[in-house]
C-alpha cells in the first residue's frame, strides 16, 4: 500500500550557499525544525580585524519553540565552527558521531557551555525522533573520520544530505560509505537529495586517501638527510595518521605545532582515532635534543594564513621554531579559492631561507568528483535536486551533471541562503519568500557588533589614514583661544611635510573665522564646515581622502 503524503516539508538555507563554508539549513515541517549543520566562515580580505564570520539565525530565533535539535554530518570548522555562538541563542539538542561531538564538545568547554548543551552520541544506521522528524546517520568518507549522510524522514517525504563526501572503498580509518543503505533509500523512494557540490567542476573520482601514503613515504625516503615539515588540514585526521605512520617507519620524532593541530590530535588520540606509539611524539622544546633528520613536523598554515604556525616560522616570528637551509617543507593540501597568494607568498619566504618546497601530489580532495556525484543519485534516484555547499559556480555544475542523467530544469533547484524551498509529492518549487540570513562578525570576544559601517571605517582608516584637528573655542563668545592644532596618523610623514600642514591649519583657522563671522554657535555645524575646508583643501593639494575628525574643546576665561 502506497504511504499518504501529507503537506510540504521546508528546506531553508541559513548559509553555505554561494561560498565555501557556513553551512546551516532547517528543515521544517508543520511545527517542528531541525537544523542541520552549524559551520562558521573565515573572513574575506576586506574584513579587517575580523576573527570569524558566523551565520544569521534570526530565522531560528522568531521559531525557537519549534527547534528540535541540531543534527551535525561532521567535524569541520566550516560545518561546527559557529555551534557555541548559534546555541548561546538557540538552544537545542545536539546530535552527531563520535569523534565530531568530541571535537564540538572541546569548543564548549572553551565557552564554558557543557552543563547548558544537551549532547547525544549517534552510531551509523541509528535513527533519532525529533519532533515530526526522523534522522537516520548513514556512514560517509570524508577527510575526517566519523562523516555522516543524513536520512531525514518526514510525512512529506524523506529528504538525503549527504554532508561533505567522497566515495573512498580504502579510507585510512574505518569503513567504505555506505552504498547500499543510499541504494535501499532510493528503492523506497526519495523526495529530494542535497548534494555536495564542491568538486562538482572535476570530472572522475576522487583519489583515495590511501595514495597519500605512498607519496609521503617516498618523500621520506627520498629526503632522509632533511628535518620535514609538513603541513595540512588539522582536522584531517587520516593524513596525520599517514604521517605518523611514515615516521614510525623512517625511526623519526613526531613534533606537533599550532593550536587547531594540537587539540585535534588530542581529542582524535583520546579516542582512539589515531594510533600514535608511545615515544614517538615529543615536545617542541625537545627537538634540539635530536638532530635535523630525525625530526618531522606536522604543523598548520598550509592555506598561508597569516597566523598559522607555518606562516609565522616563513617570517621568522615564530617562538620555538625557525627555518634552516636544508629543511623540506611538504604543503598537504591545496589552496581554497582565494588563498592563493597567501600559499605563493609563503613559499617564497621558505625558498629564501633555503627551504625545498614540496607541493605536488601531496594532497587528494575529501569532496566527490563527478562520476561519484552520479553514483550517490543513481542510487538514491530522487525525485528532485538541491545541489548544496558550493559557489554559484559548483551548485550550477552540479545541476549540468544532474541534467546528464536525465533530470530536467523543474527538478533542480539552485537555491541562495535564505531561500525557502518546498518540497511535497505533487509540487514542489523555491516559493519567492525569504528568510533573514546574512554574515555576522566575531572580533575578538565582541559578536555581532562590527557592521558595515565599522567594517568601511576600518577600510578607510587602513587607505587613507586620519588627520584629528584639535581646537579650543571661548565658552561665550565662540572666539577661537587655542589652536587649531592637527594630528596626522597614516596620511604624511609629518616632518616632512610642514608645510602642508601649515596651510591645513590657515584653513582651518579661516573656516573657523567663517563660522564666527556668520555667528555659527553650533559645534556640530563647525565641525562640518572645518571637515568639508579641509577635505576639499587636501583633495585638490594631494587627490587624498584621509578620515577628518576635528575635536573642539571649550574654555571659561
Amino acid at each position: 500500500m502506497k504511504r499518504e503524503y501529507t503537506g510540504t516539508v521546508k528546506v531553508i538555507p541559513l548559509g553555505g550557499l554561494e561560498q565555501i563554508g557556513m553551512n546551516i539549513t532547517a528543515i521544517e515541517y508543520n511545527d517542528s525544525i531541525i537544523v542541520v549543520d552549524c559551520g562558521l566562515a573565515f573572513p574575506e580580505e576586506e574584513m579587517l580585524g575580523i576573527d570569524l564570520v558566523i551565520p544569521d539565525v534570526t530565522y531560528l530565533k522568531e521559531n525557537l519553540d519549534k527547534v528540535k535539535g541540531f543534527v551535525i554530518t561532521h567535524g569541520h570548522e566550516d560545518h561546527i565552527g559557529a555551534i557555541p555562538y548559534v546555541l548561546k541563542e538557540v538552544n537545542a539538542p545536539i546530535y552527531a558521531t563520535r569523534l565530531t561531538m568530541g571535537l564540538i564538545e572541546s569548543k564548549l568547554k572553551e565557552h564554558n557551555m557543557m552543563r547548558s548543551v544537551k549532547r547525544k552520541v549517534v552510531k551509523y544506521g541509528q535513527s533519532i525522533n525529533l519532533g515530526e522528524f526522523r534522522v537516520e546517520f548513514i556512514r560517509t568518507n570524508h577527510s575526517i573520520a566519523d562523516a555522516a549522510a543524513l536520512a531525514i524522514f518526514s510525512p512529506a517525504g524523506v529528504i538525503v544530505h549527504t554532508g561533505d563526501f567522497k566515495v573512498d572503498y580504502t579510507p585510512v580509518f574505518g569503513e567504505p560509505i555506505d552504498l547500499q543503505r543510499l541504494g535501499e533509500l532510493g528503492k523506497k523512494g526519495v523526495l529530494a537529495l542535497m548534494c555536495d557540490s564542491t568538486n562538482a567542476l572535476r570530472p572522475g573520482f576522487t583519489m583515495s586517501e590511501k595514495t597519500v601514503g605512498g607519496t609521503f613515504d617516498k618523500i621520506f625516503n627520498d629526503n632522509k638527510m632533511s628535518r620535514l615539515i609538513i603541513a595540512t588540514f588539522a582536522s584531517n585526521v587520516d593524513r596525520v595518521q599517514q604521517i605518523i605512520n611514515s615516521a614510525v617507519k623512517y625511526g623519526r620524532k613526531v613534533c606537533v605545532e599550532g593550536r587547531s593541530m594540537v587539540n585535534i590530535i588530542d581529542v582524535a588520540e583520546s579516542m582512539d582515532y589515531l594510533q600514535i606509539p608511545d615515544g614517538v611524539l615529543i615536545d617542541t622544546e625537545a627537538m634540539k635534543n635530536y638532530a635535523p633528520e630525525q625530526i618531522v613536523l606536522i604543523t598548520t598554515g598550509s592555506q598561508g594564513e597569516s597566523m598559522a604556525a607555518l606562516s609565522r616560522m616563513a617570517a621568522s616570528l615564530h617562538r620555538r621554531v625557525s627555518i634552516q637551509p636544508g629543511d623540506c617543507v611538504v604543503f598537504s593540501s591545496t589552496p581554497i579559492p582565494g588563498n592563493e597568494k597567501s600559499v605563493a607568498k609563503v613559499i617564497n619566504e621558505l625558498g629564501m631561507k633555503g627551504a625545498k618546497v614540496i607541493f605536488q601530489d601531496t594532497h587528494v580532495s575529501g569532496h566527490a568528483c563527478q562520476e561519484e556525484i552520479k553514483l550517490i543519485y543513481s542510487l538514491v534516484k530522487p525525485k528532485y535536486s538541491i545541489p548544496v555547499h558550493g559557489e554559484y559556480r559548483h551548485l550550477i555544475a552540479q545541476k549540468e551533471v544532474v541534467k546528464s542523467l536525465g533530470y530536467d530544469n523543474e527538478h533542480i533547484f539552485i537555491a541562495k541562503s535564505g531561500d525557502i524551498i518546498e518540497l511535497g509529492e505533487e509540487k514542489a518549487g523555491i516559493t519567492g519568500r525569504k528568510v533573514p540570513t546574512g554574515a555576522i562578525l566575531v572580533d575578538g570576544l565582541g559578536v555581532g557588533d562590527v557592521g558595515n559601517i565599522v567594517l568601511r571605517d576600518r577600510q578607510n582608516l587602513a587607505e587613507n589614514g586620519i588627520i584629528i584637528v584639535v581646537l579650543t573655542l571661548e565658552k561665550y563668545s565662540g572666539q577661537l583661544v587655542a589652536g587649531p592644532d592637527i594630528v596626522t596618523r597614516g596620511f604624511v610623514y609629518v616632518r616632512e611635510a610642514e608645510e602642508l600642514l601649515e596651510e591645513a591649519r590657515m584653513i582651518v583657522s579661516d573656516s573657523v573665522q567663517t563660522c564666527m563671522d556668520k555667528n555659527i554657535s553650533d559645534w556640530s555645524k563647525i565641525k562640518n564646515i572645518i571637515k568639508d575646508d579641509l577635505s576639499e583643501y587636501l583633495w585638490k593639494k594631494m587627490k587624498r581622502n584621509p578620515v577628518i575628525l576635528p575635536i573642539i574643546m571649550e574654555a571659561q576665561l
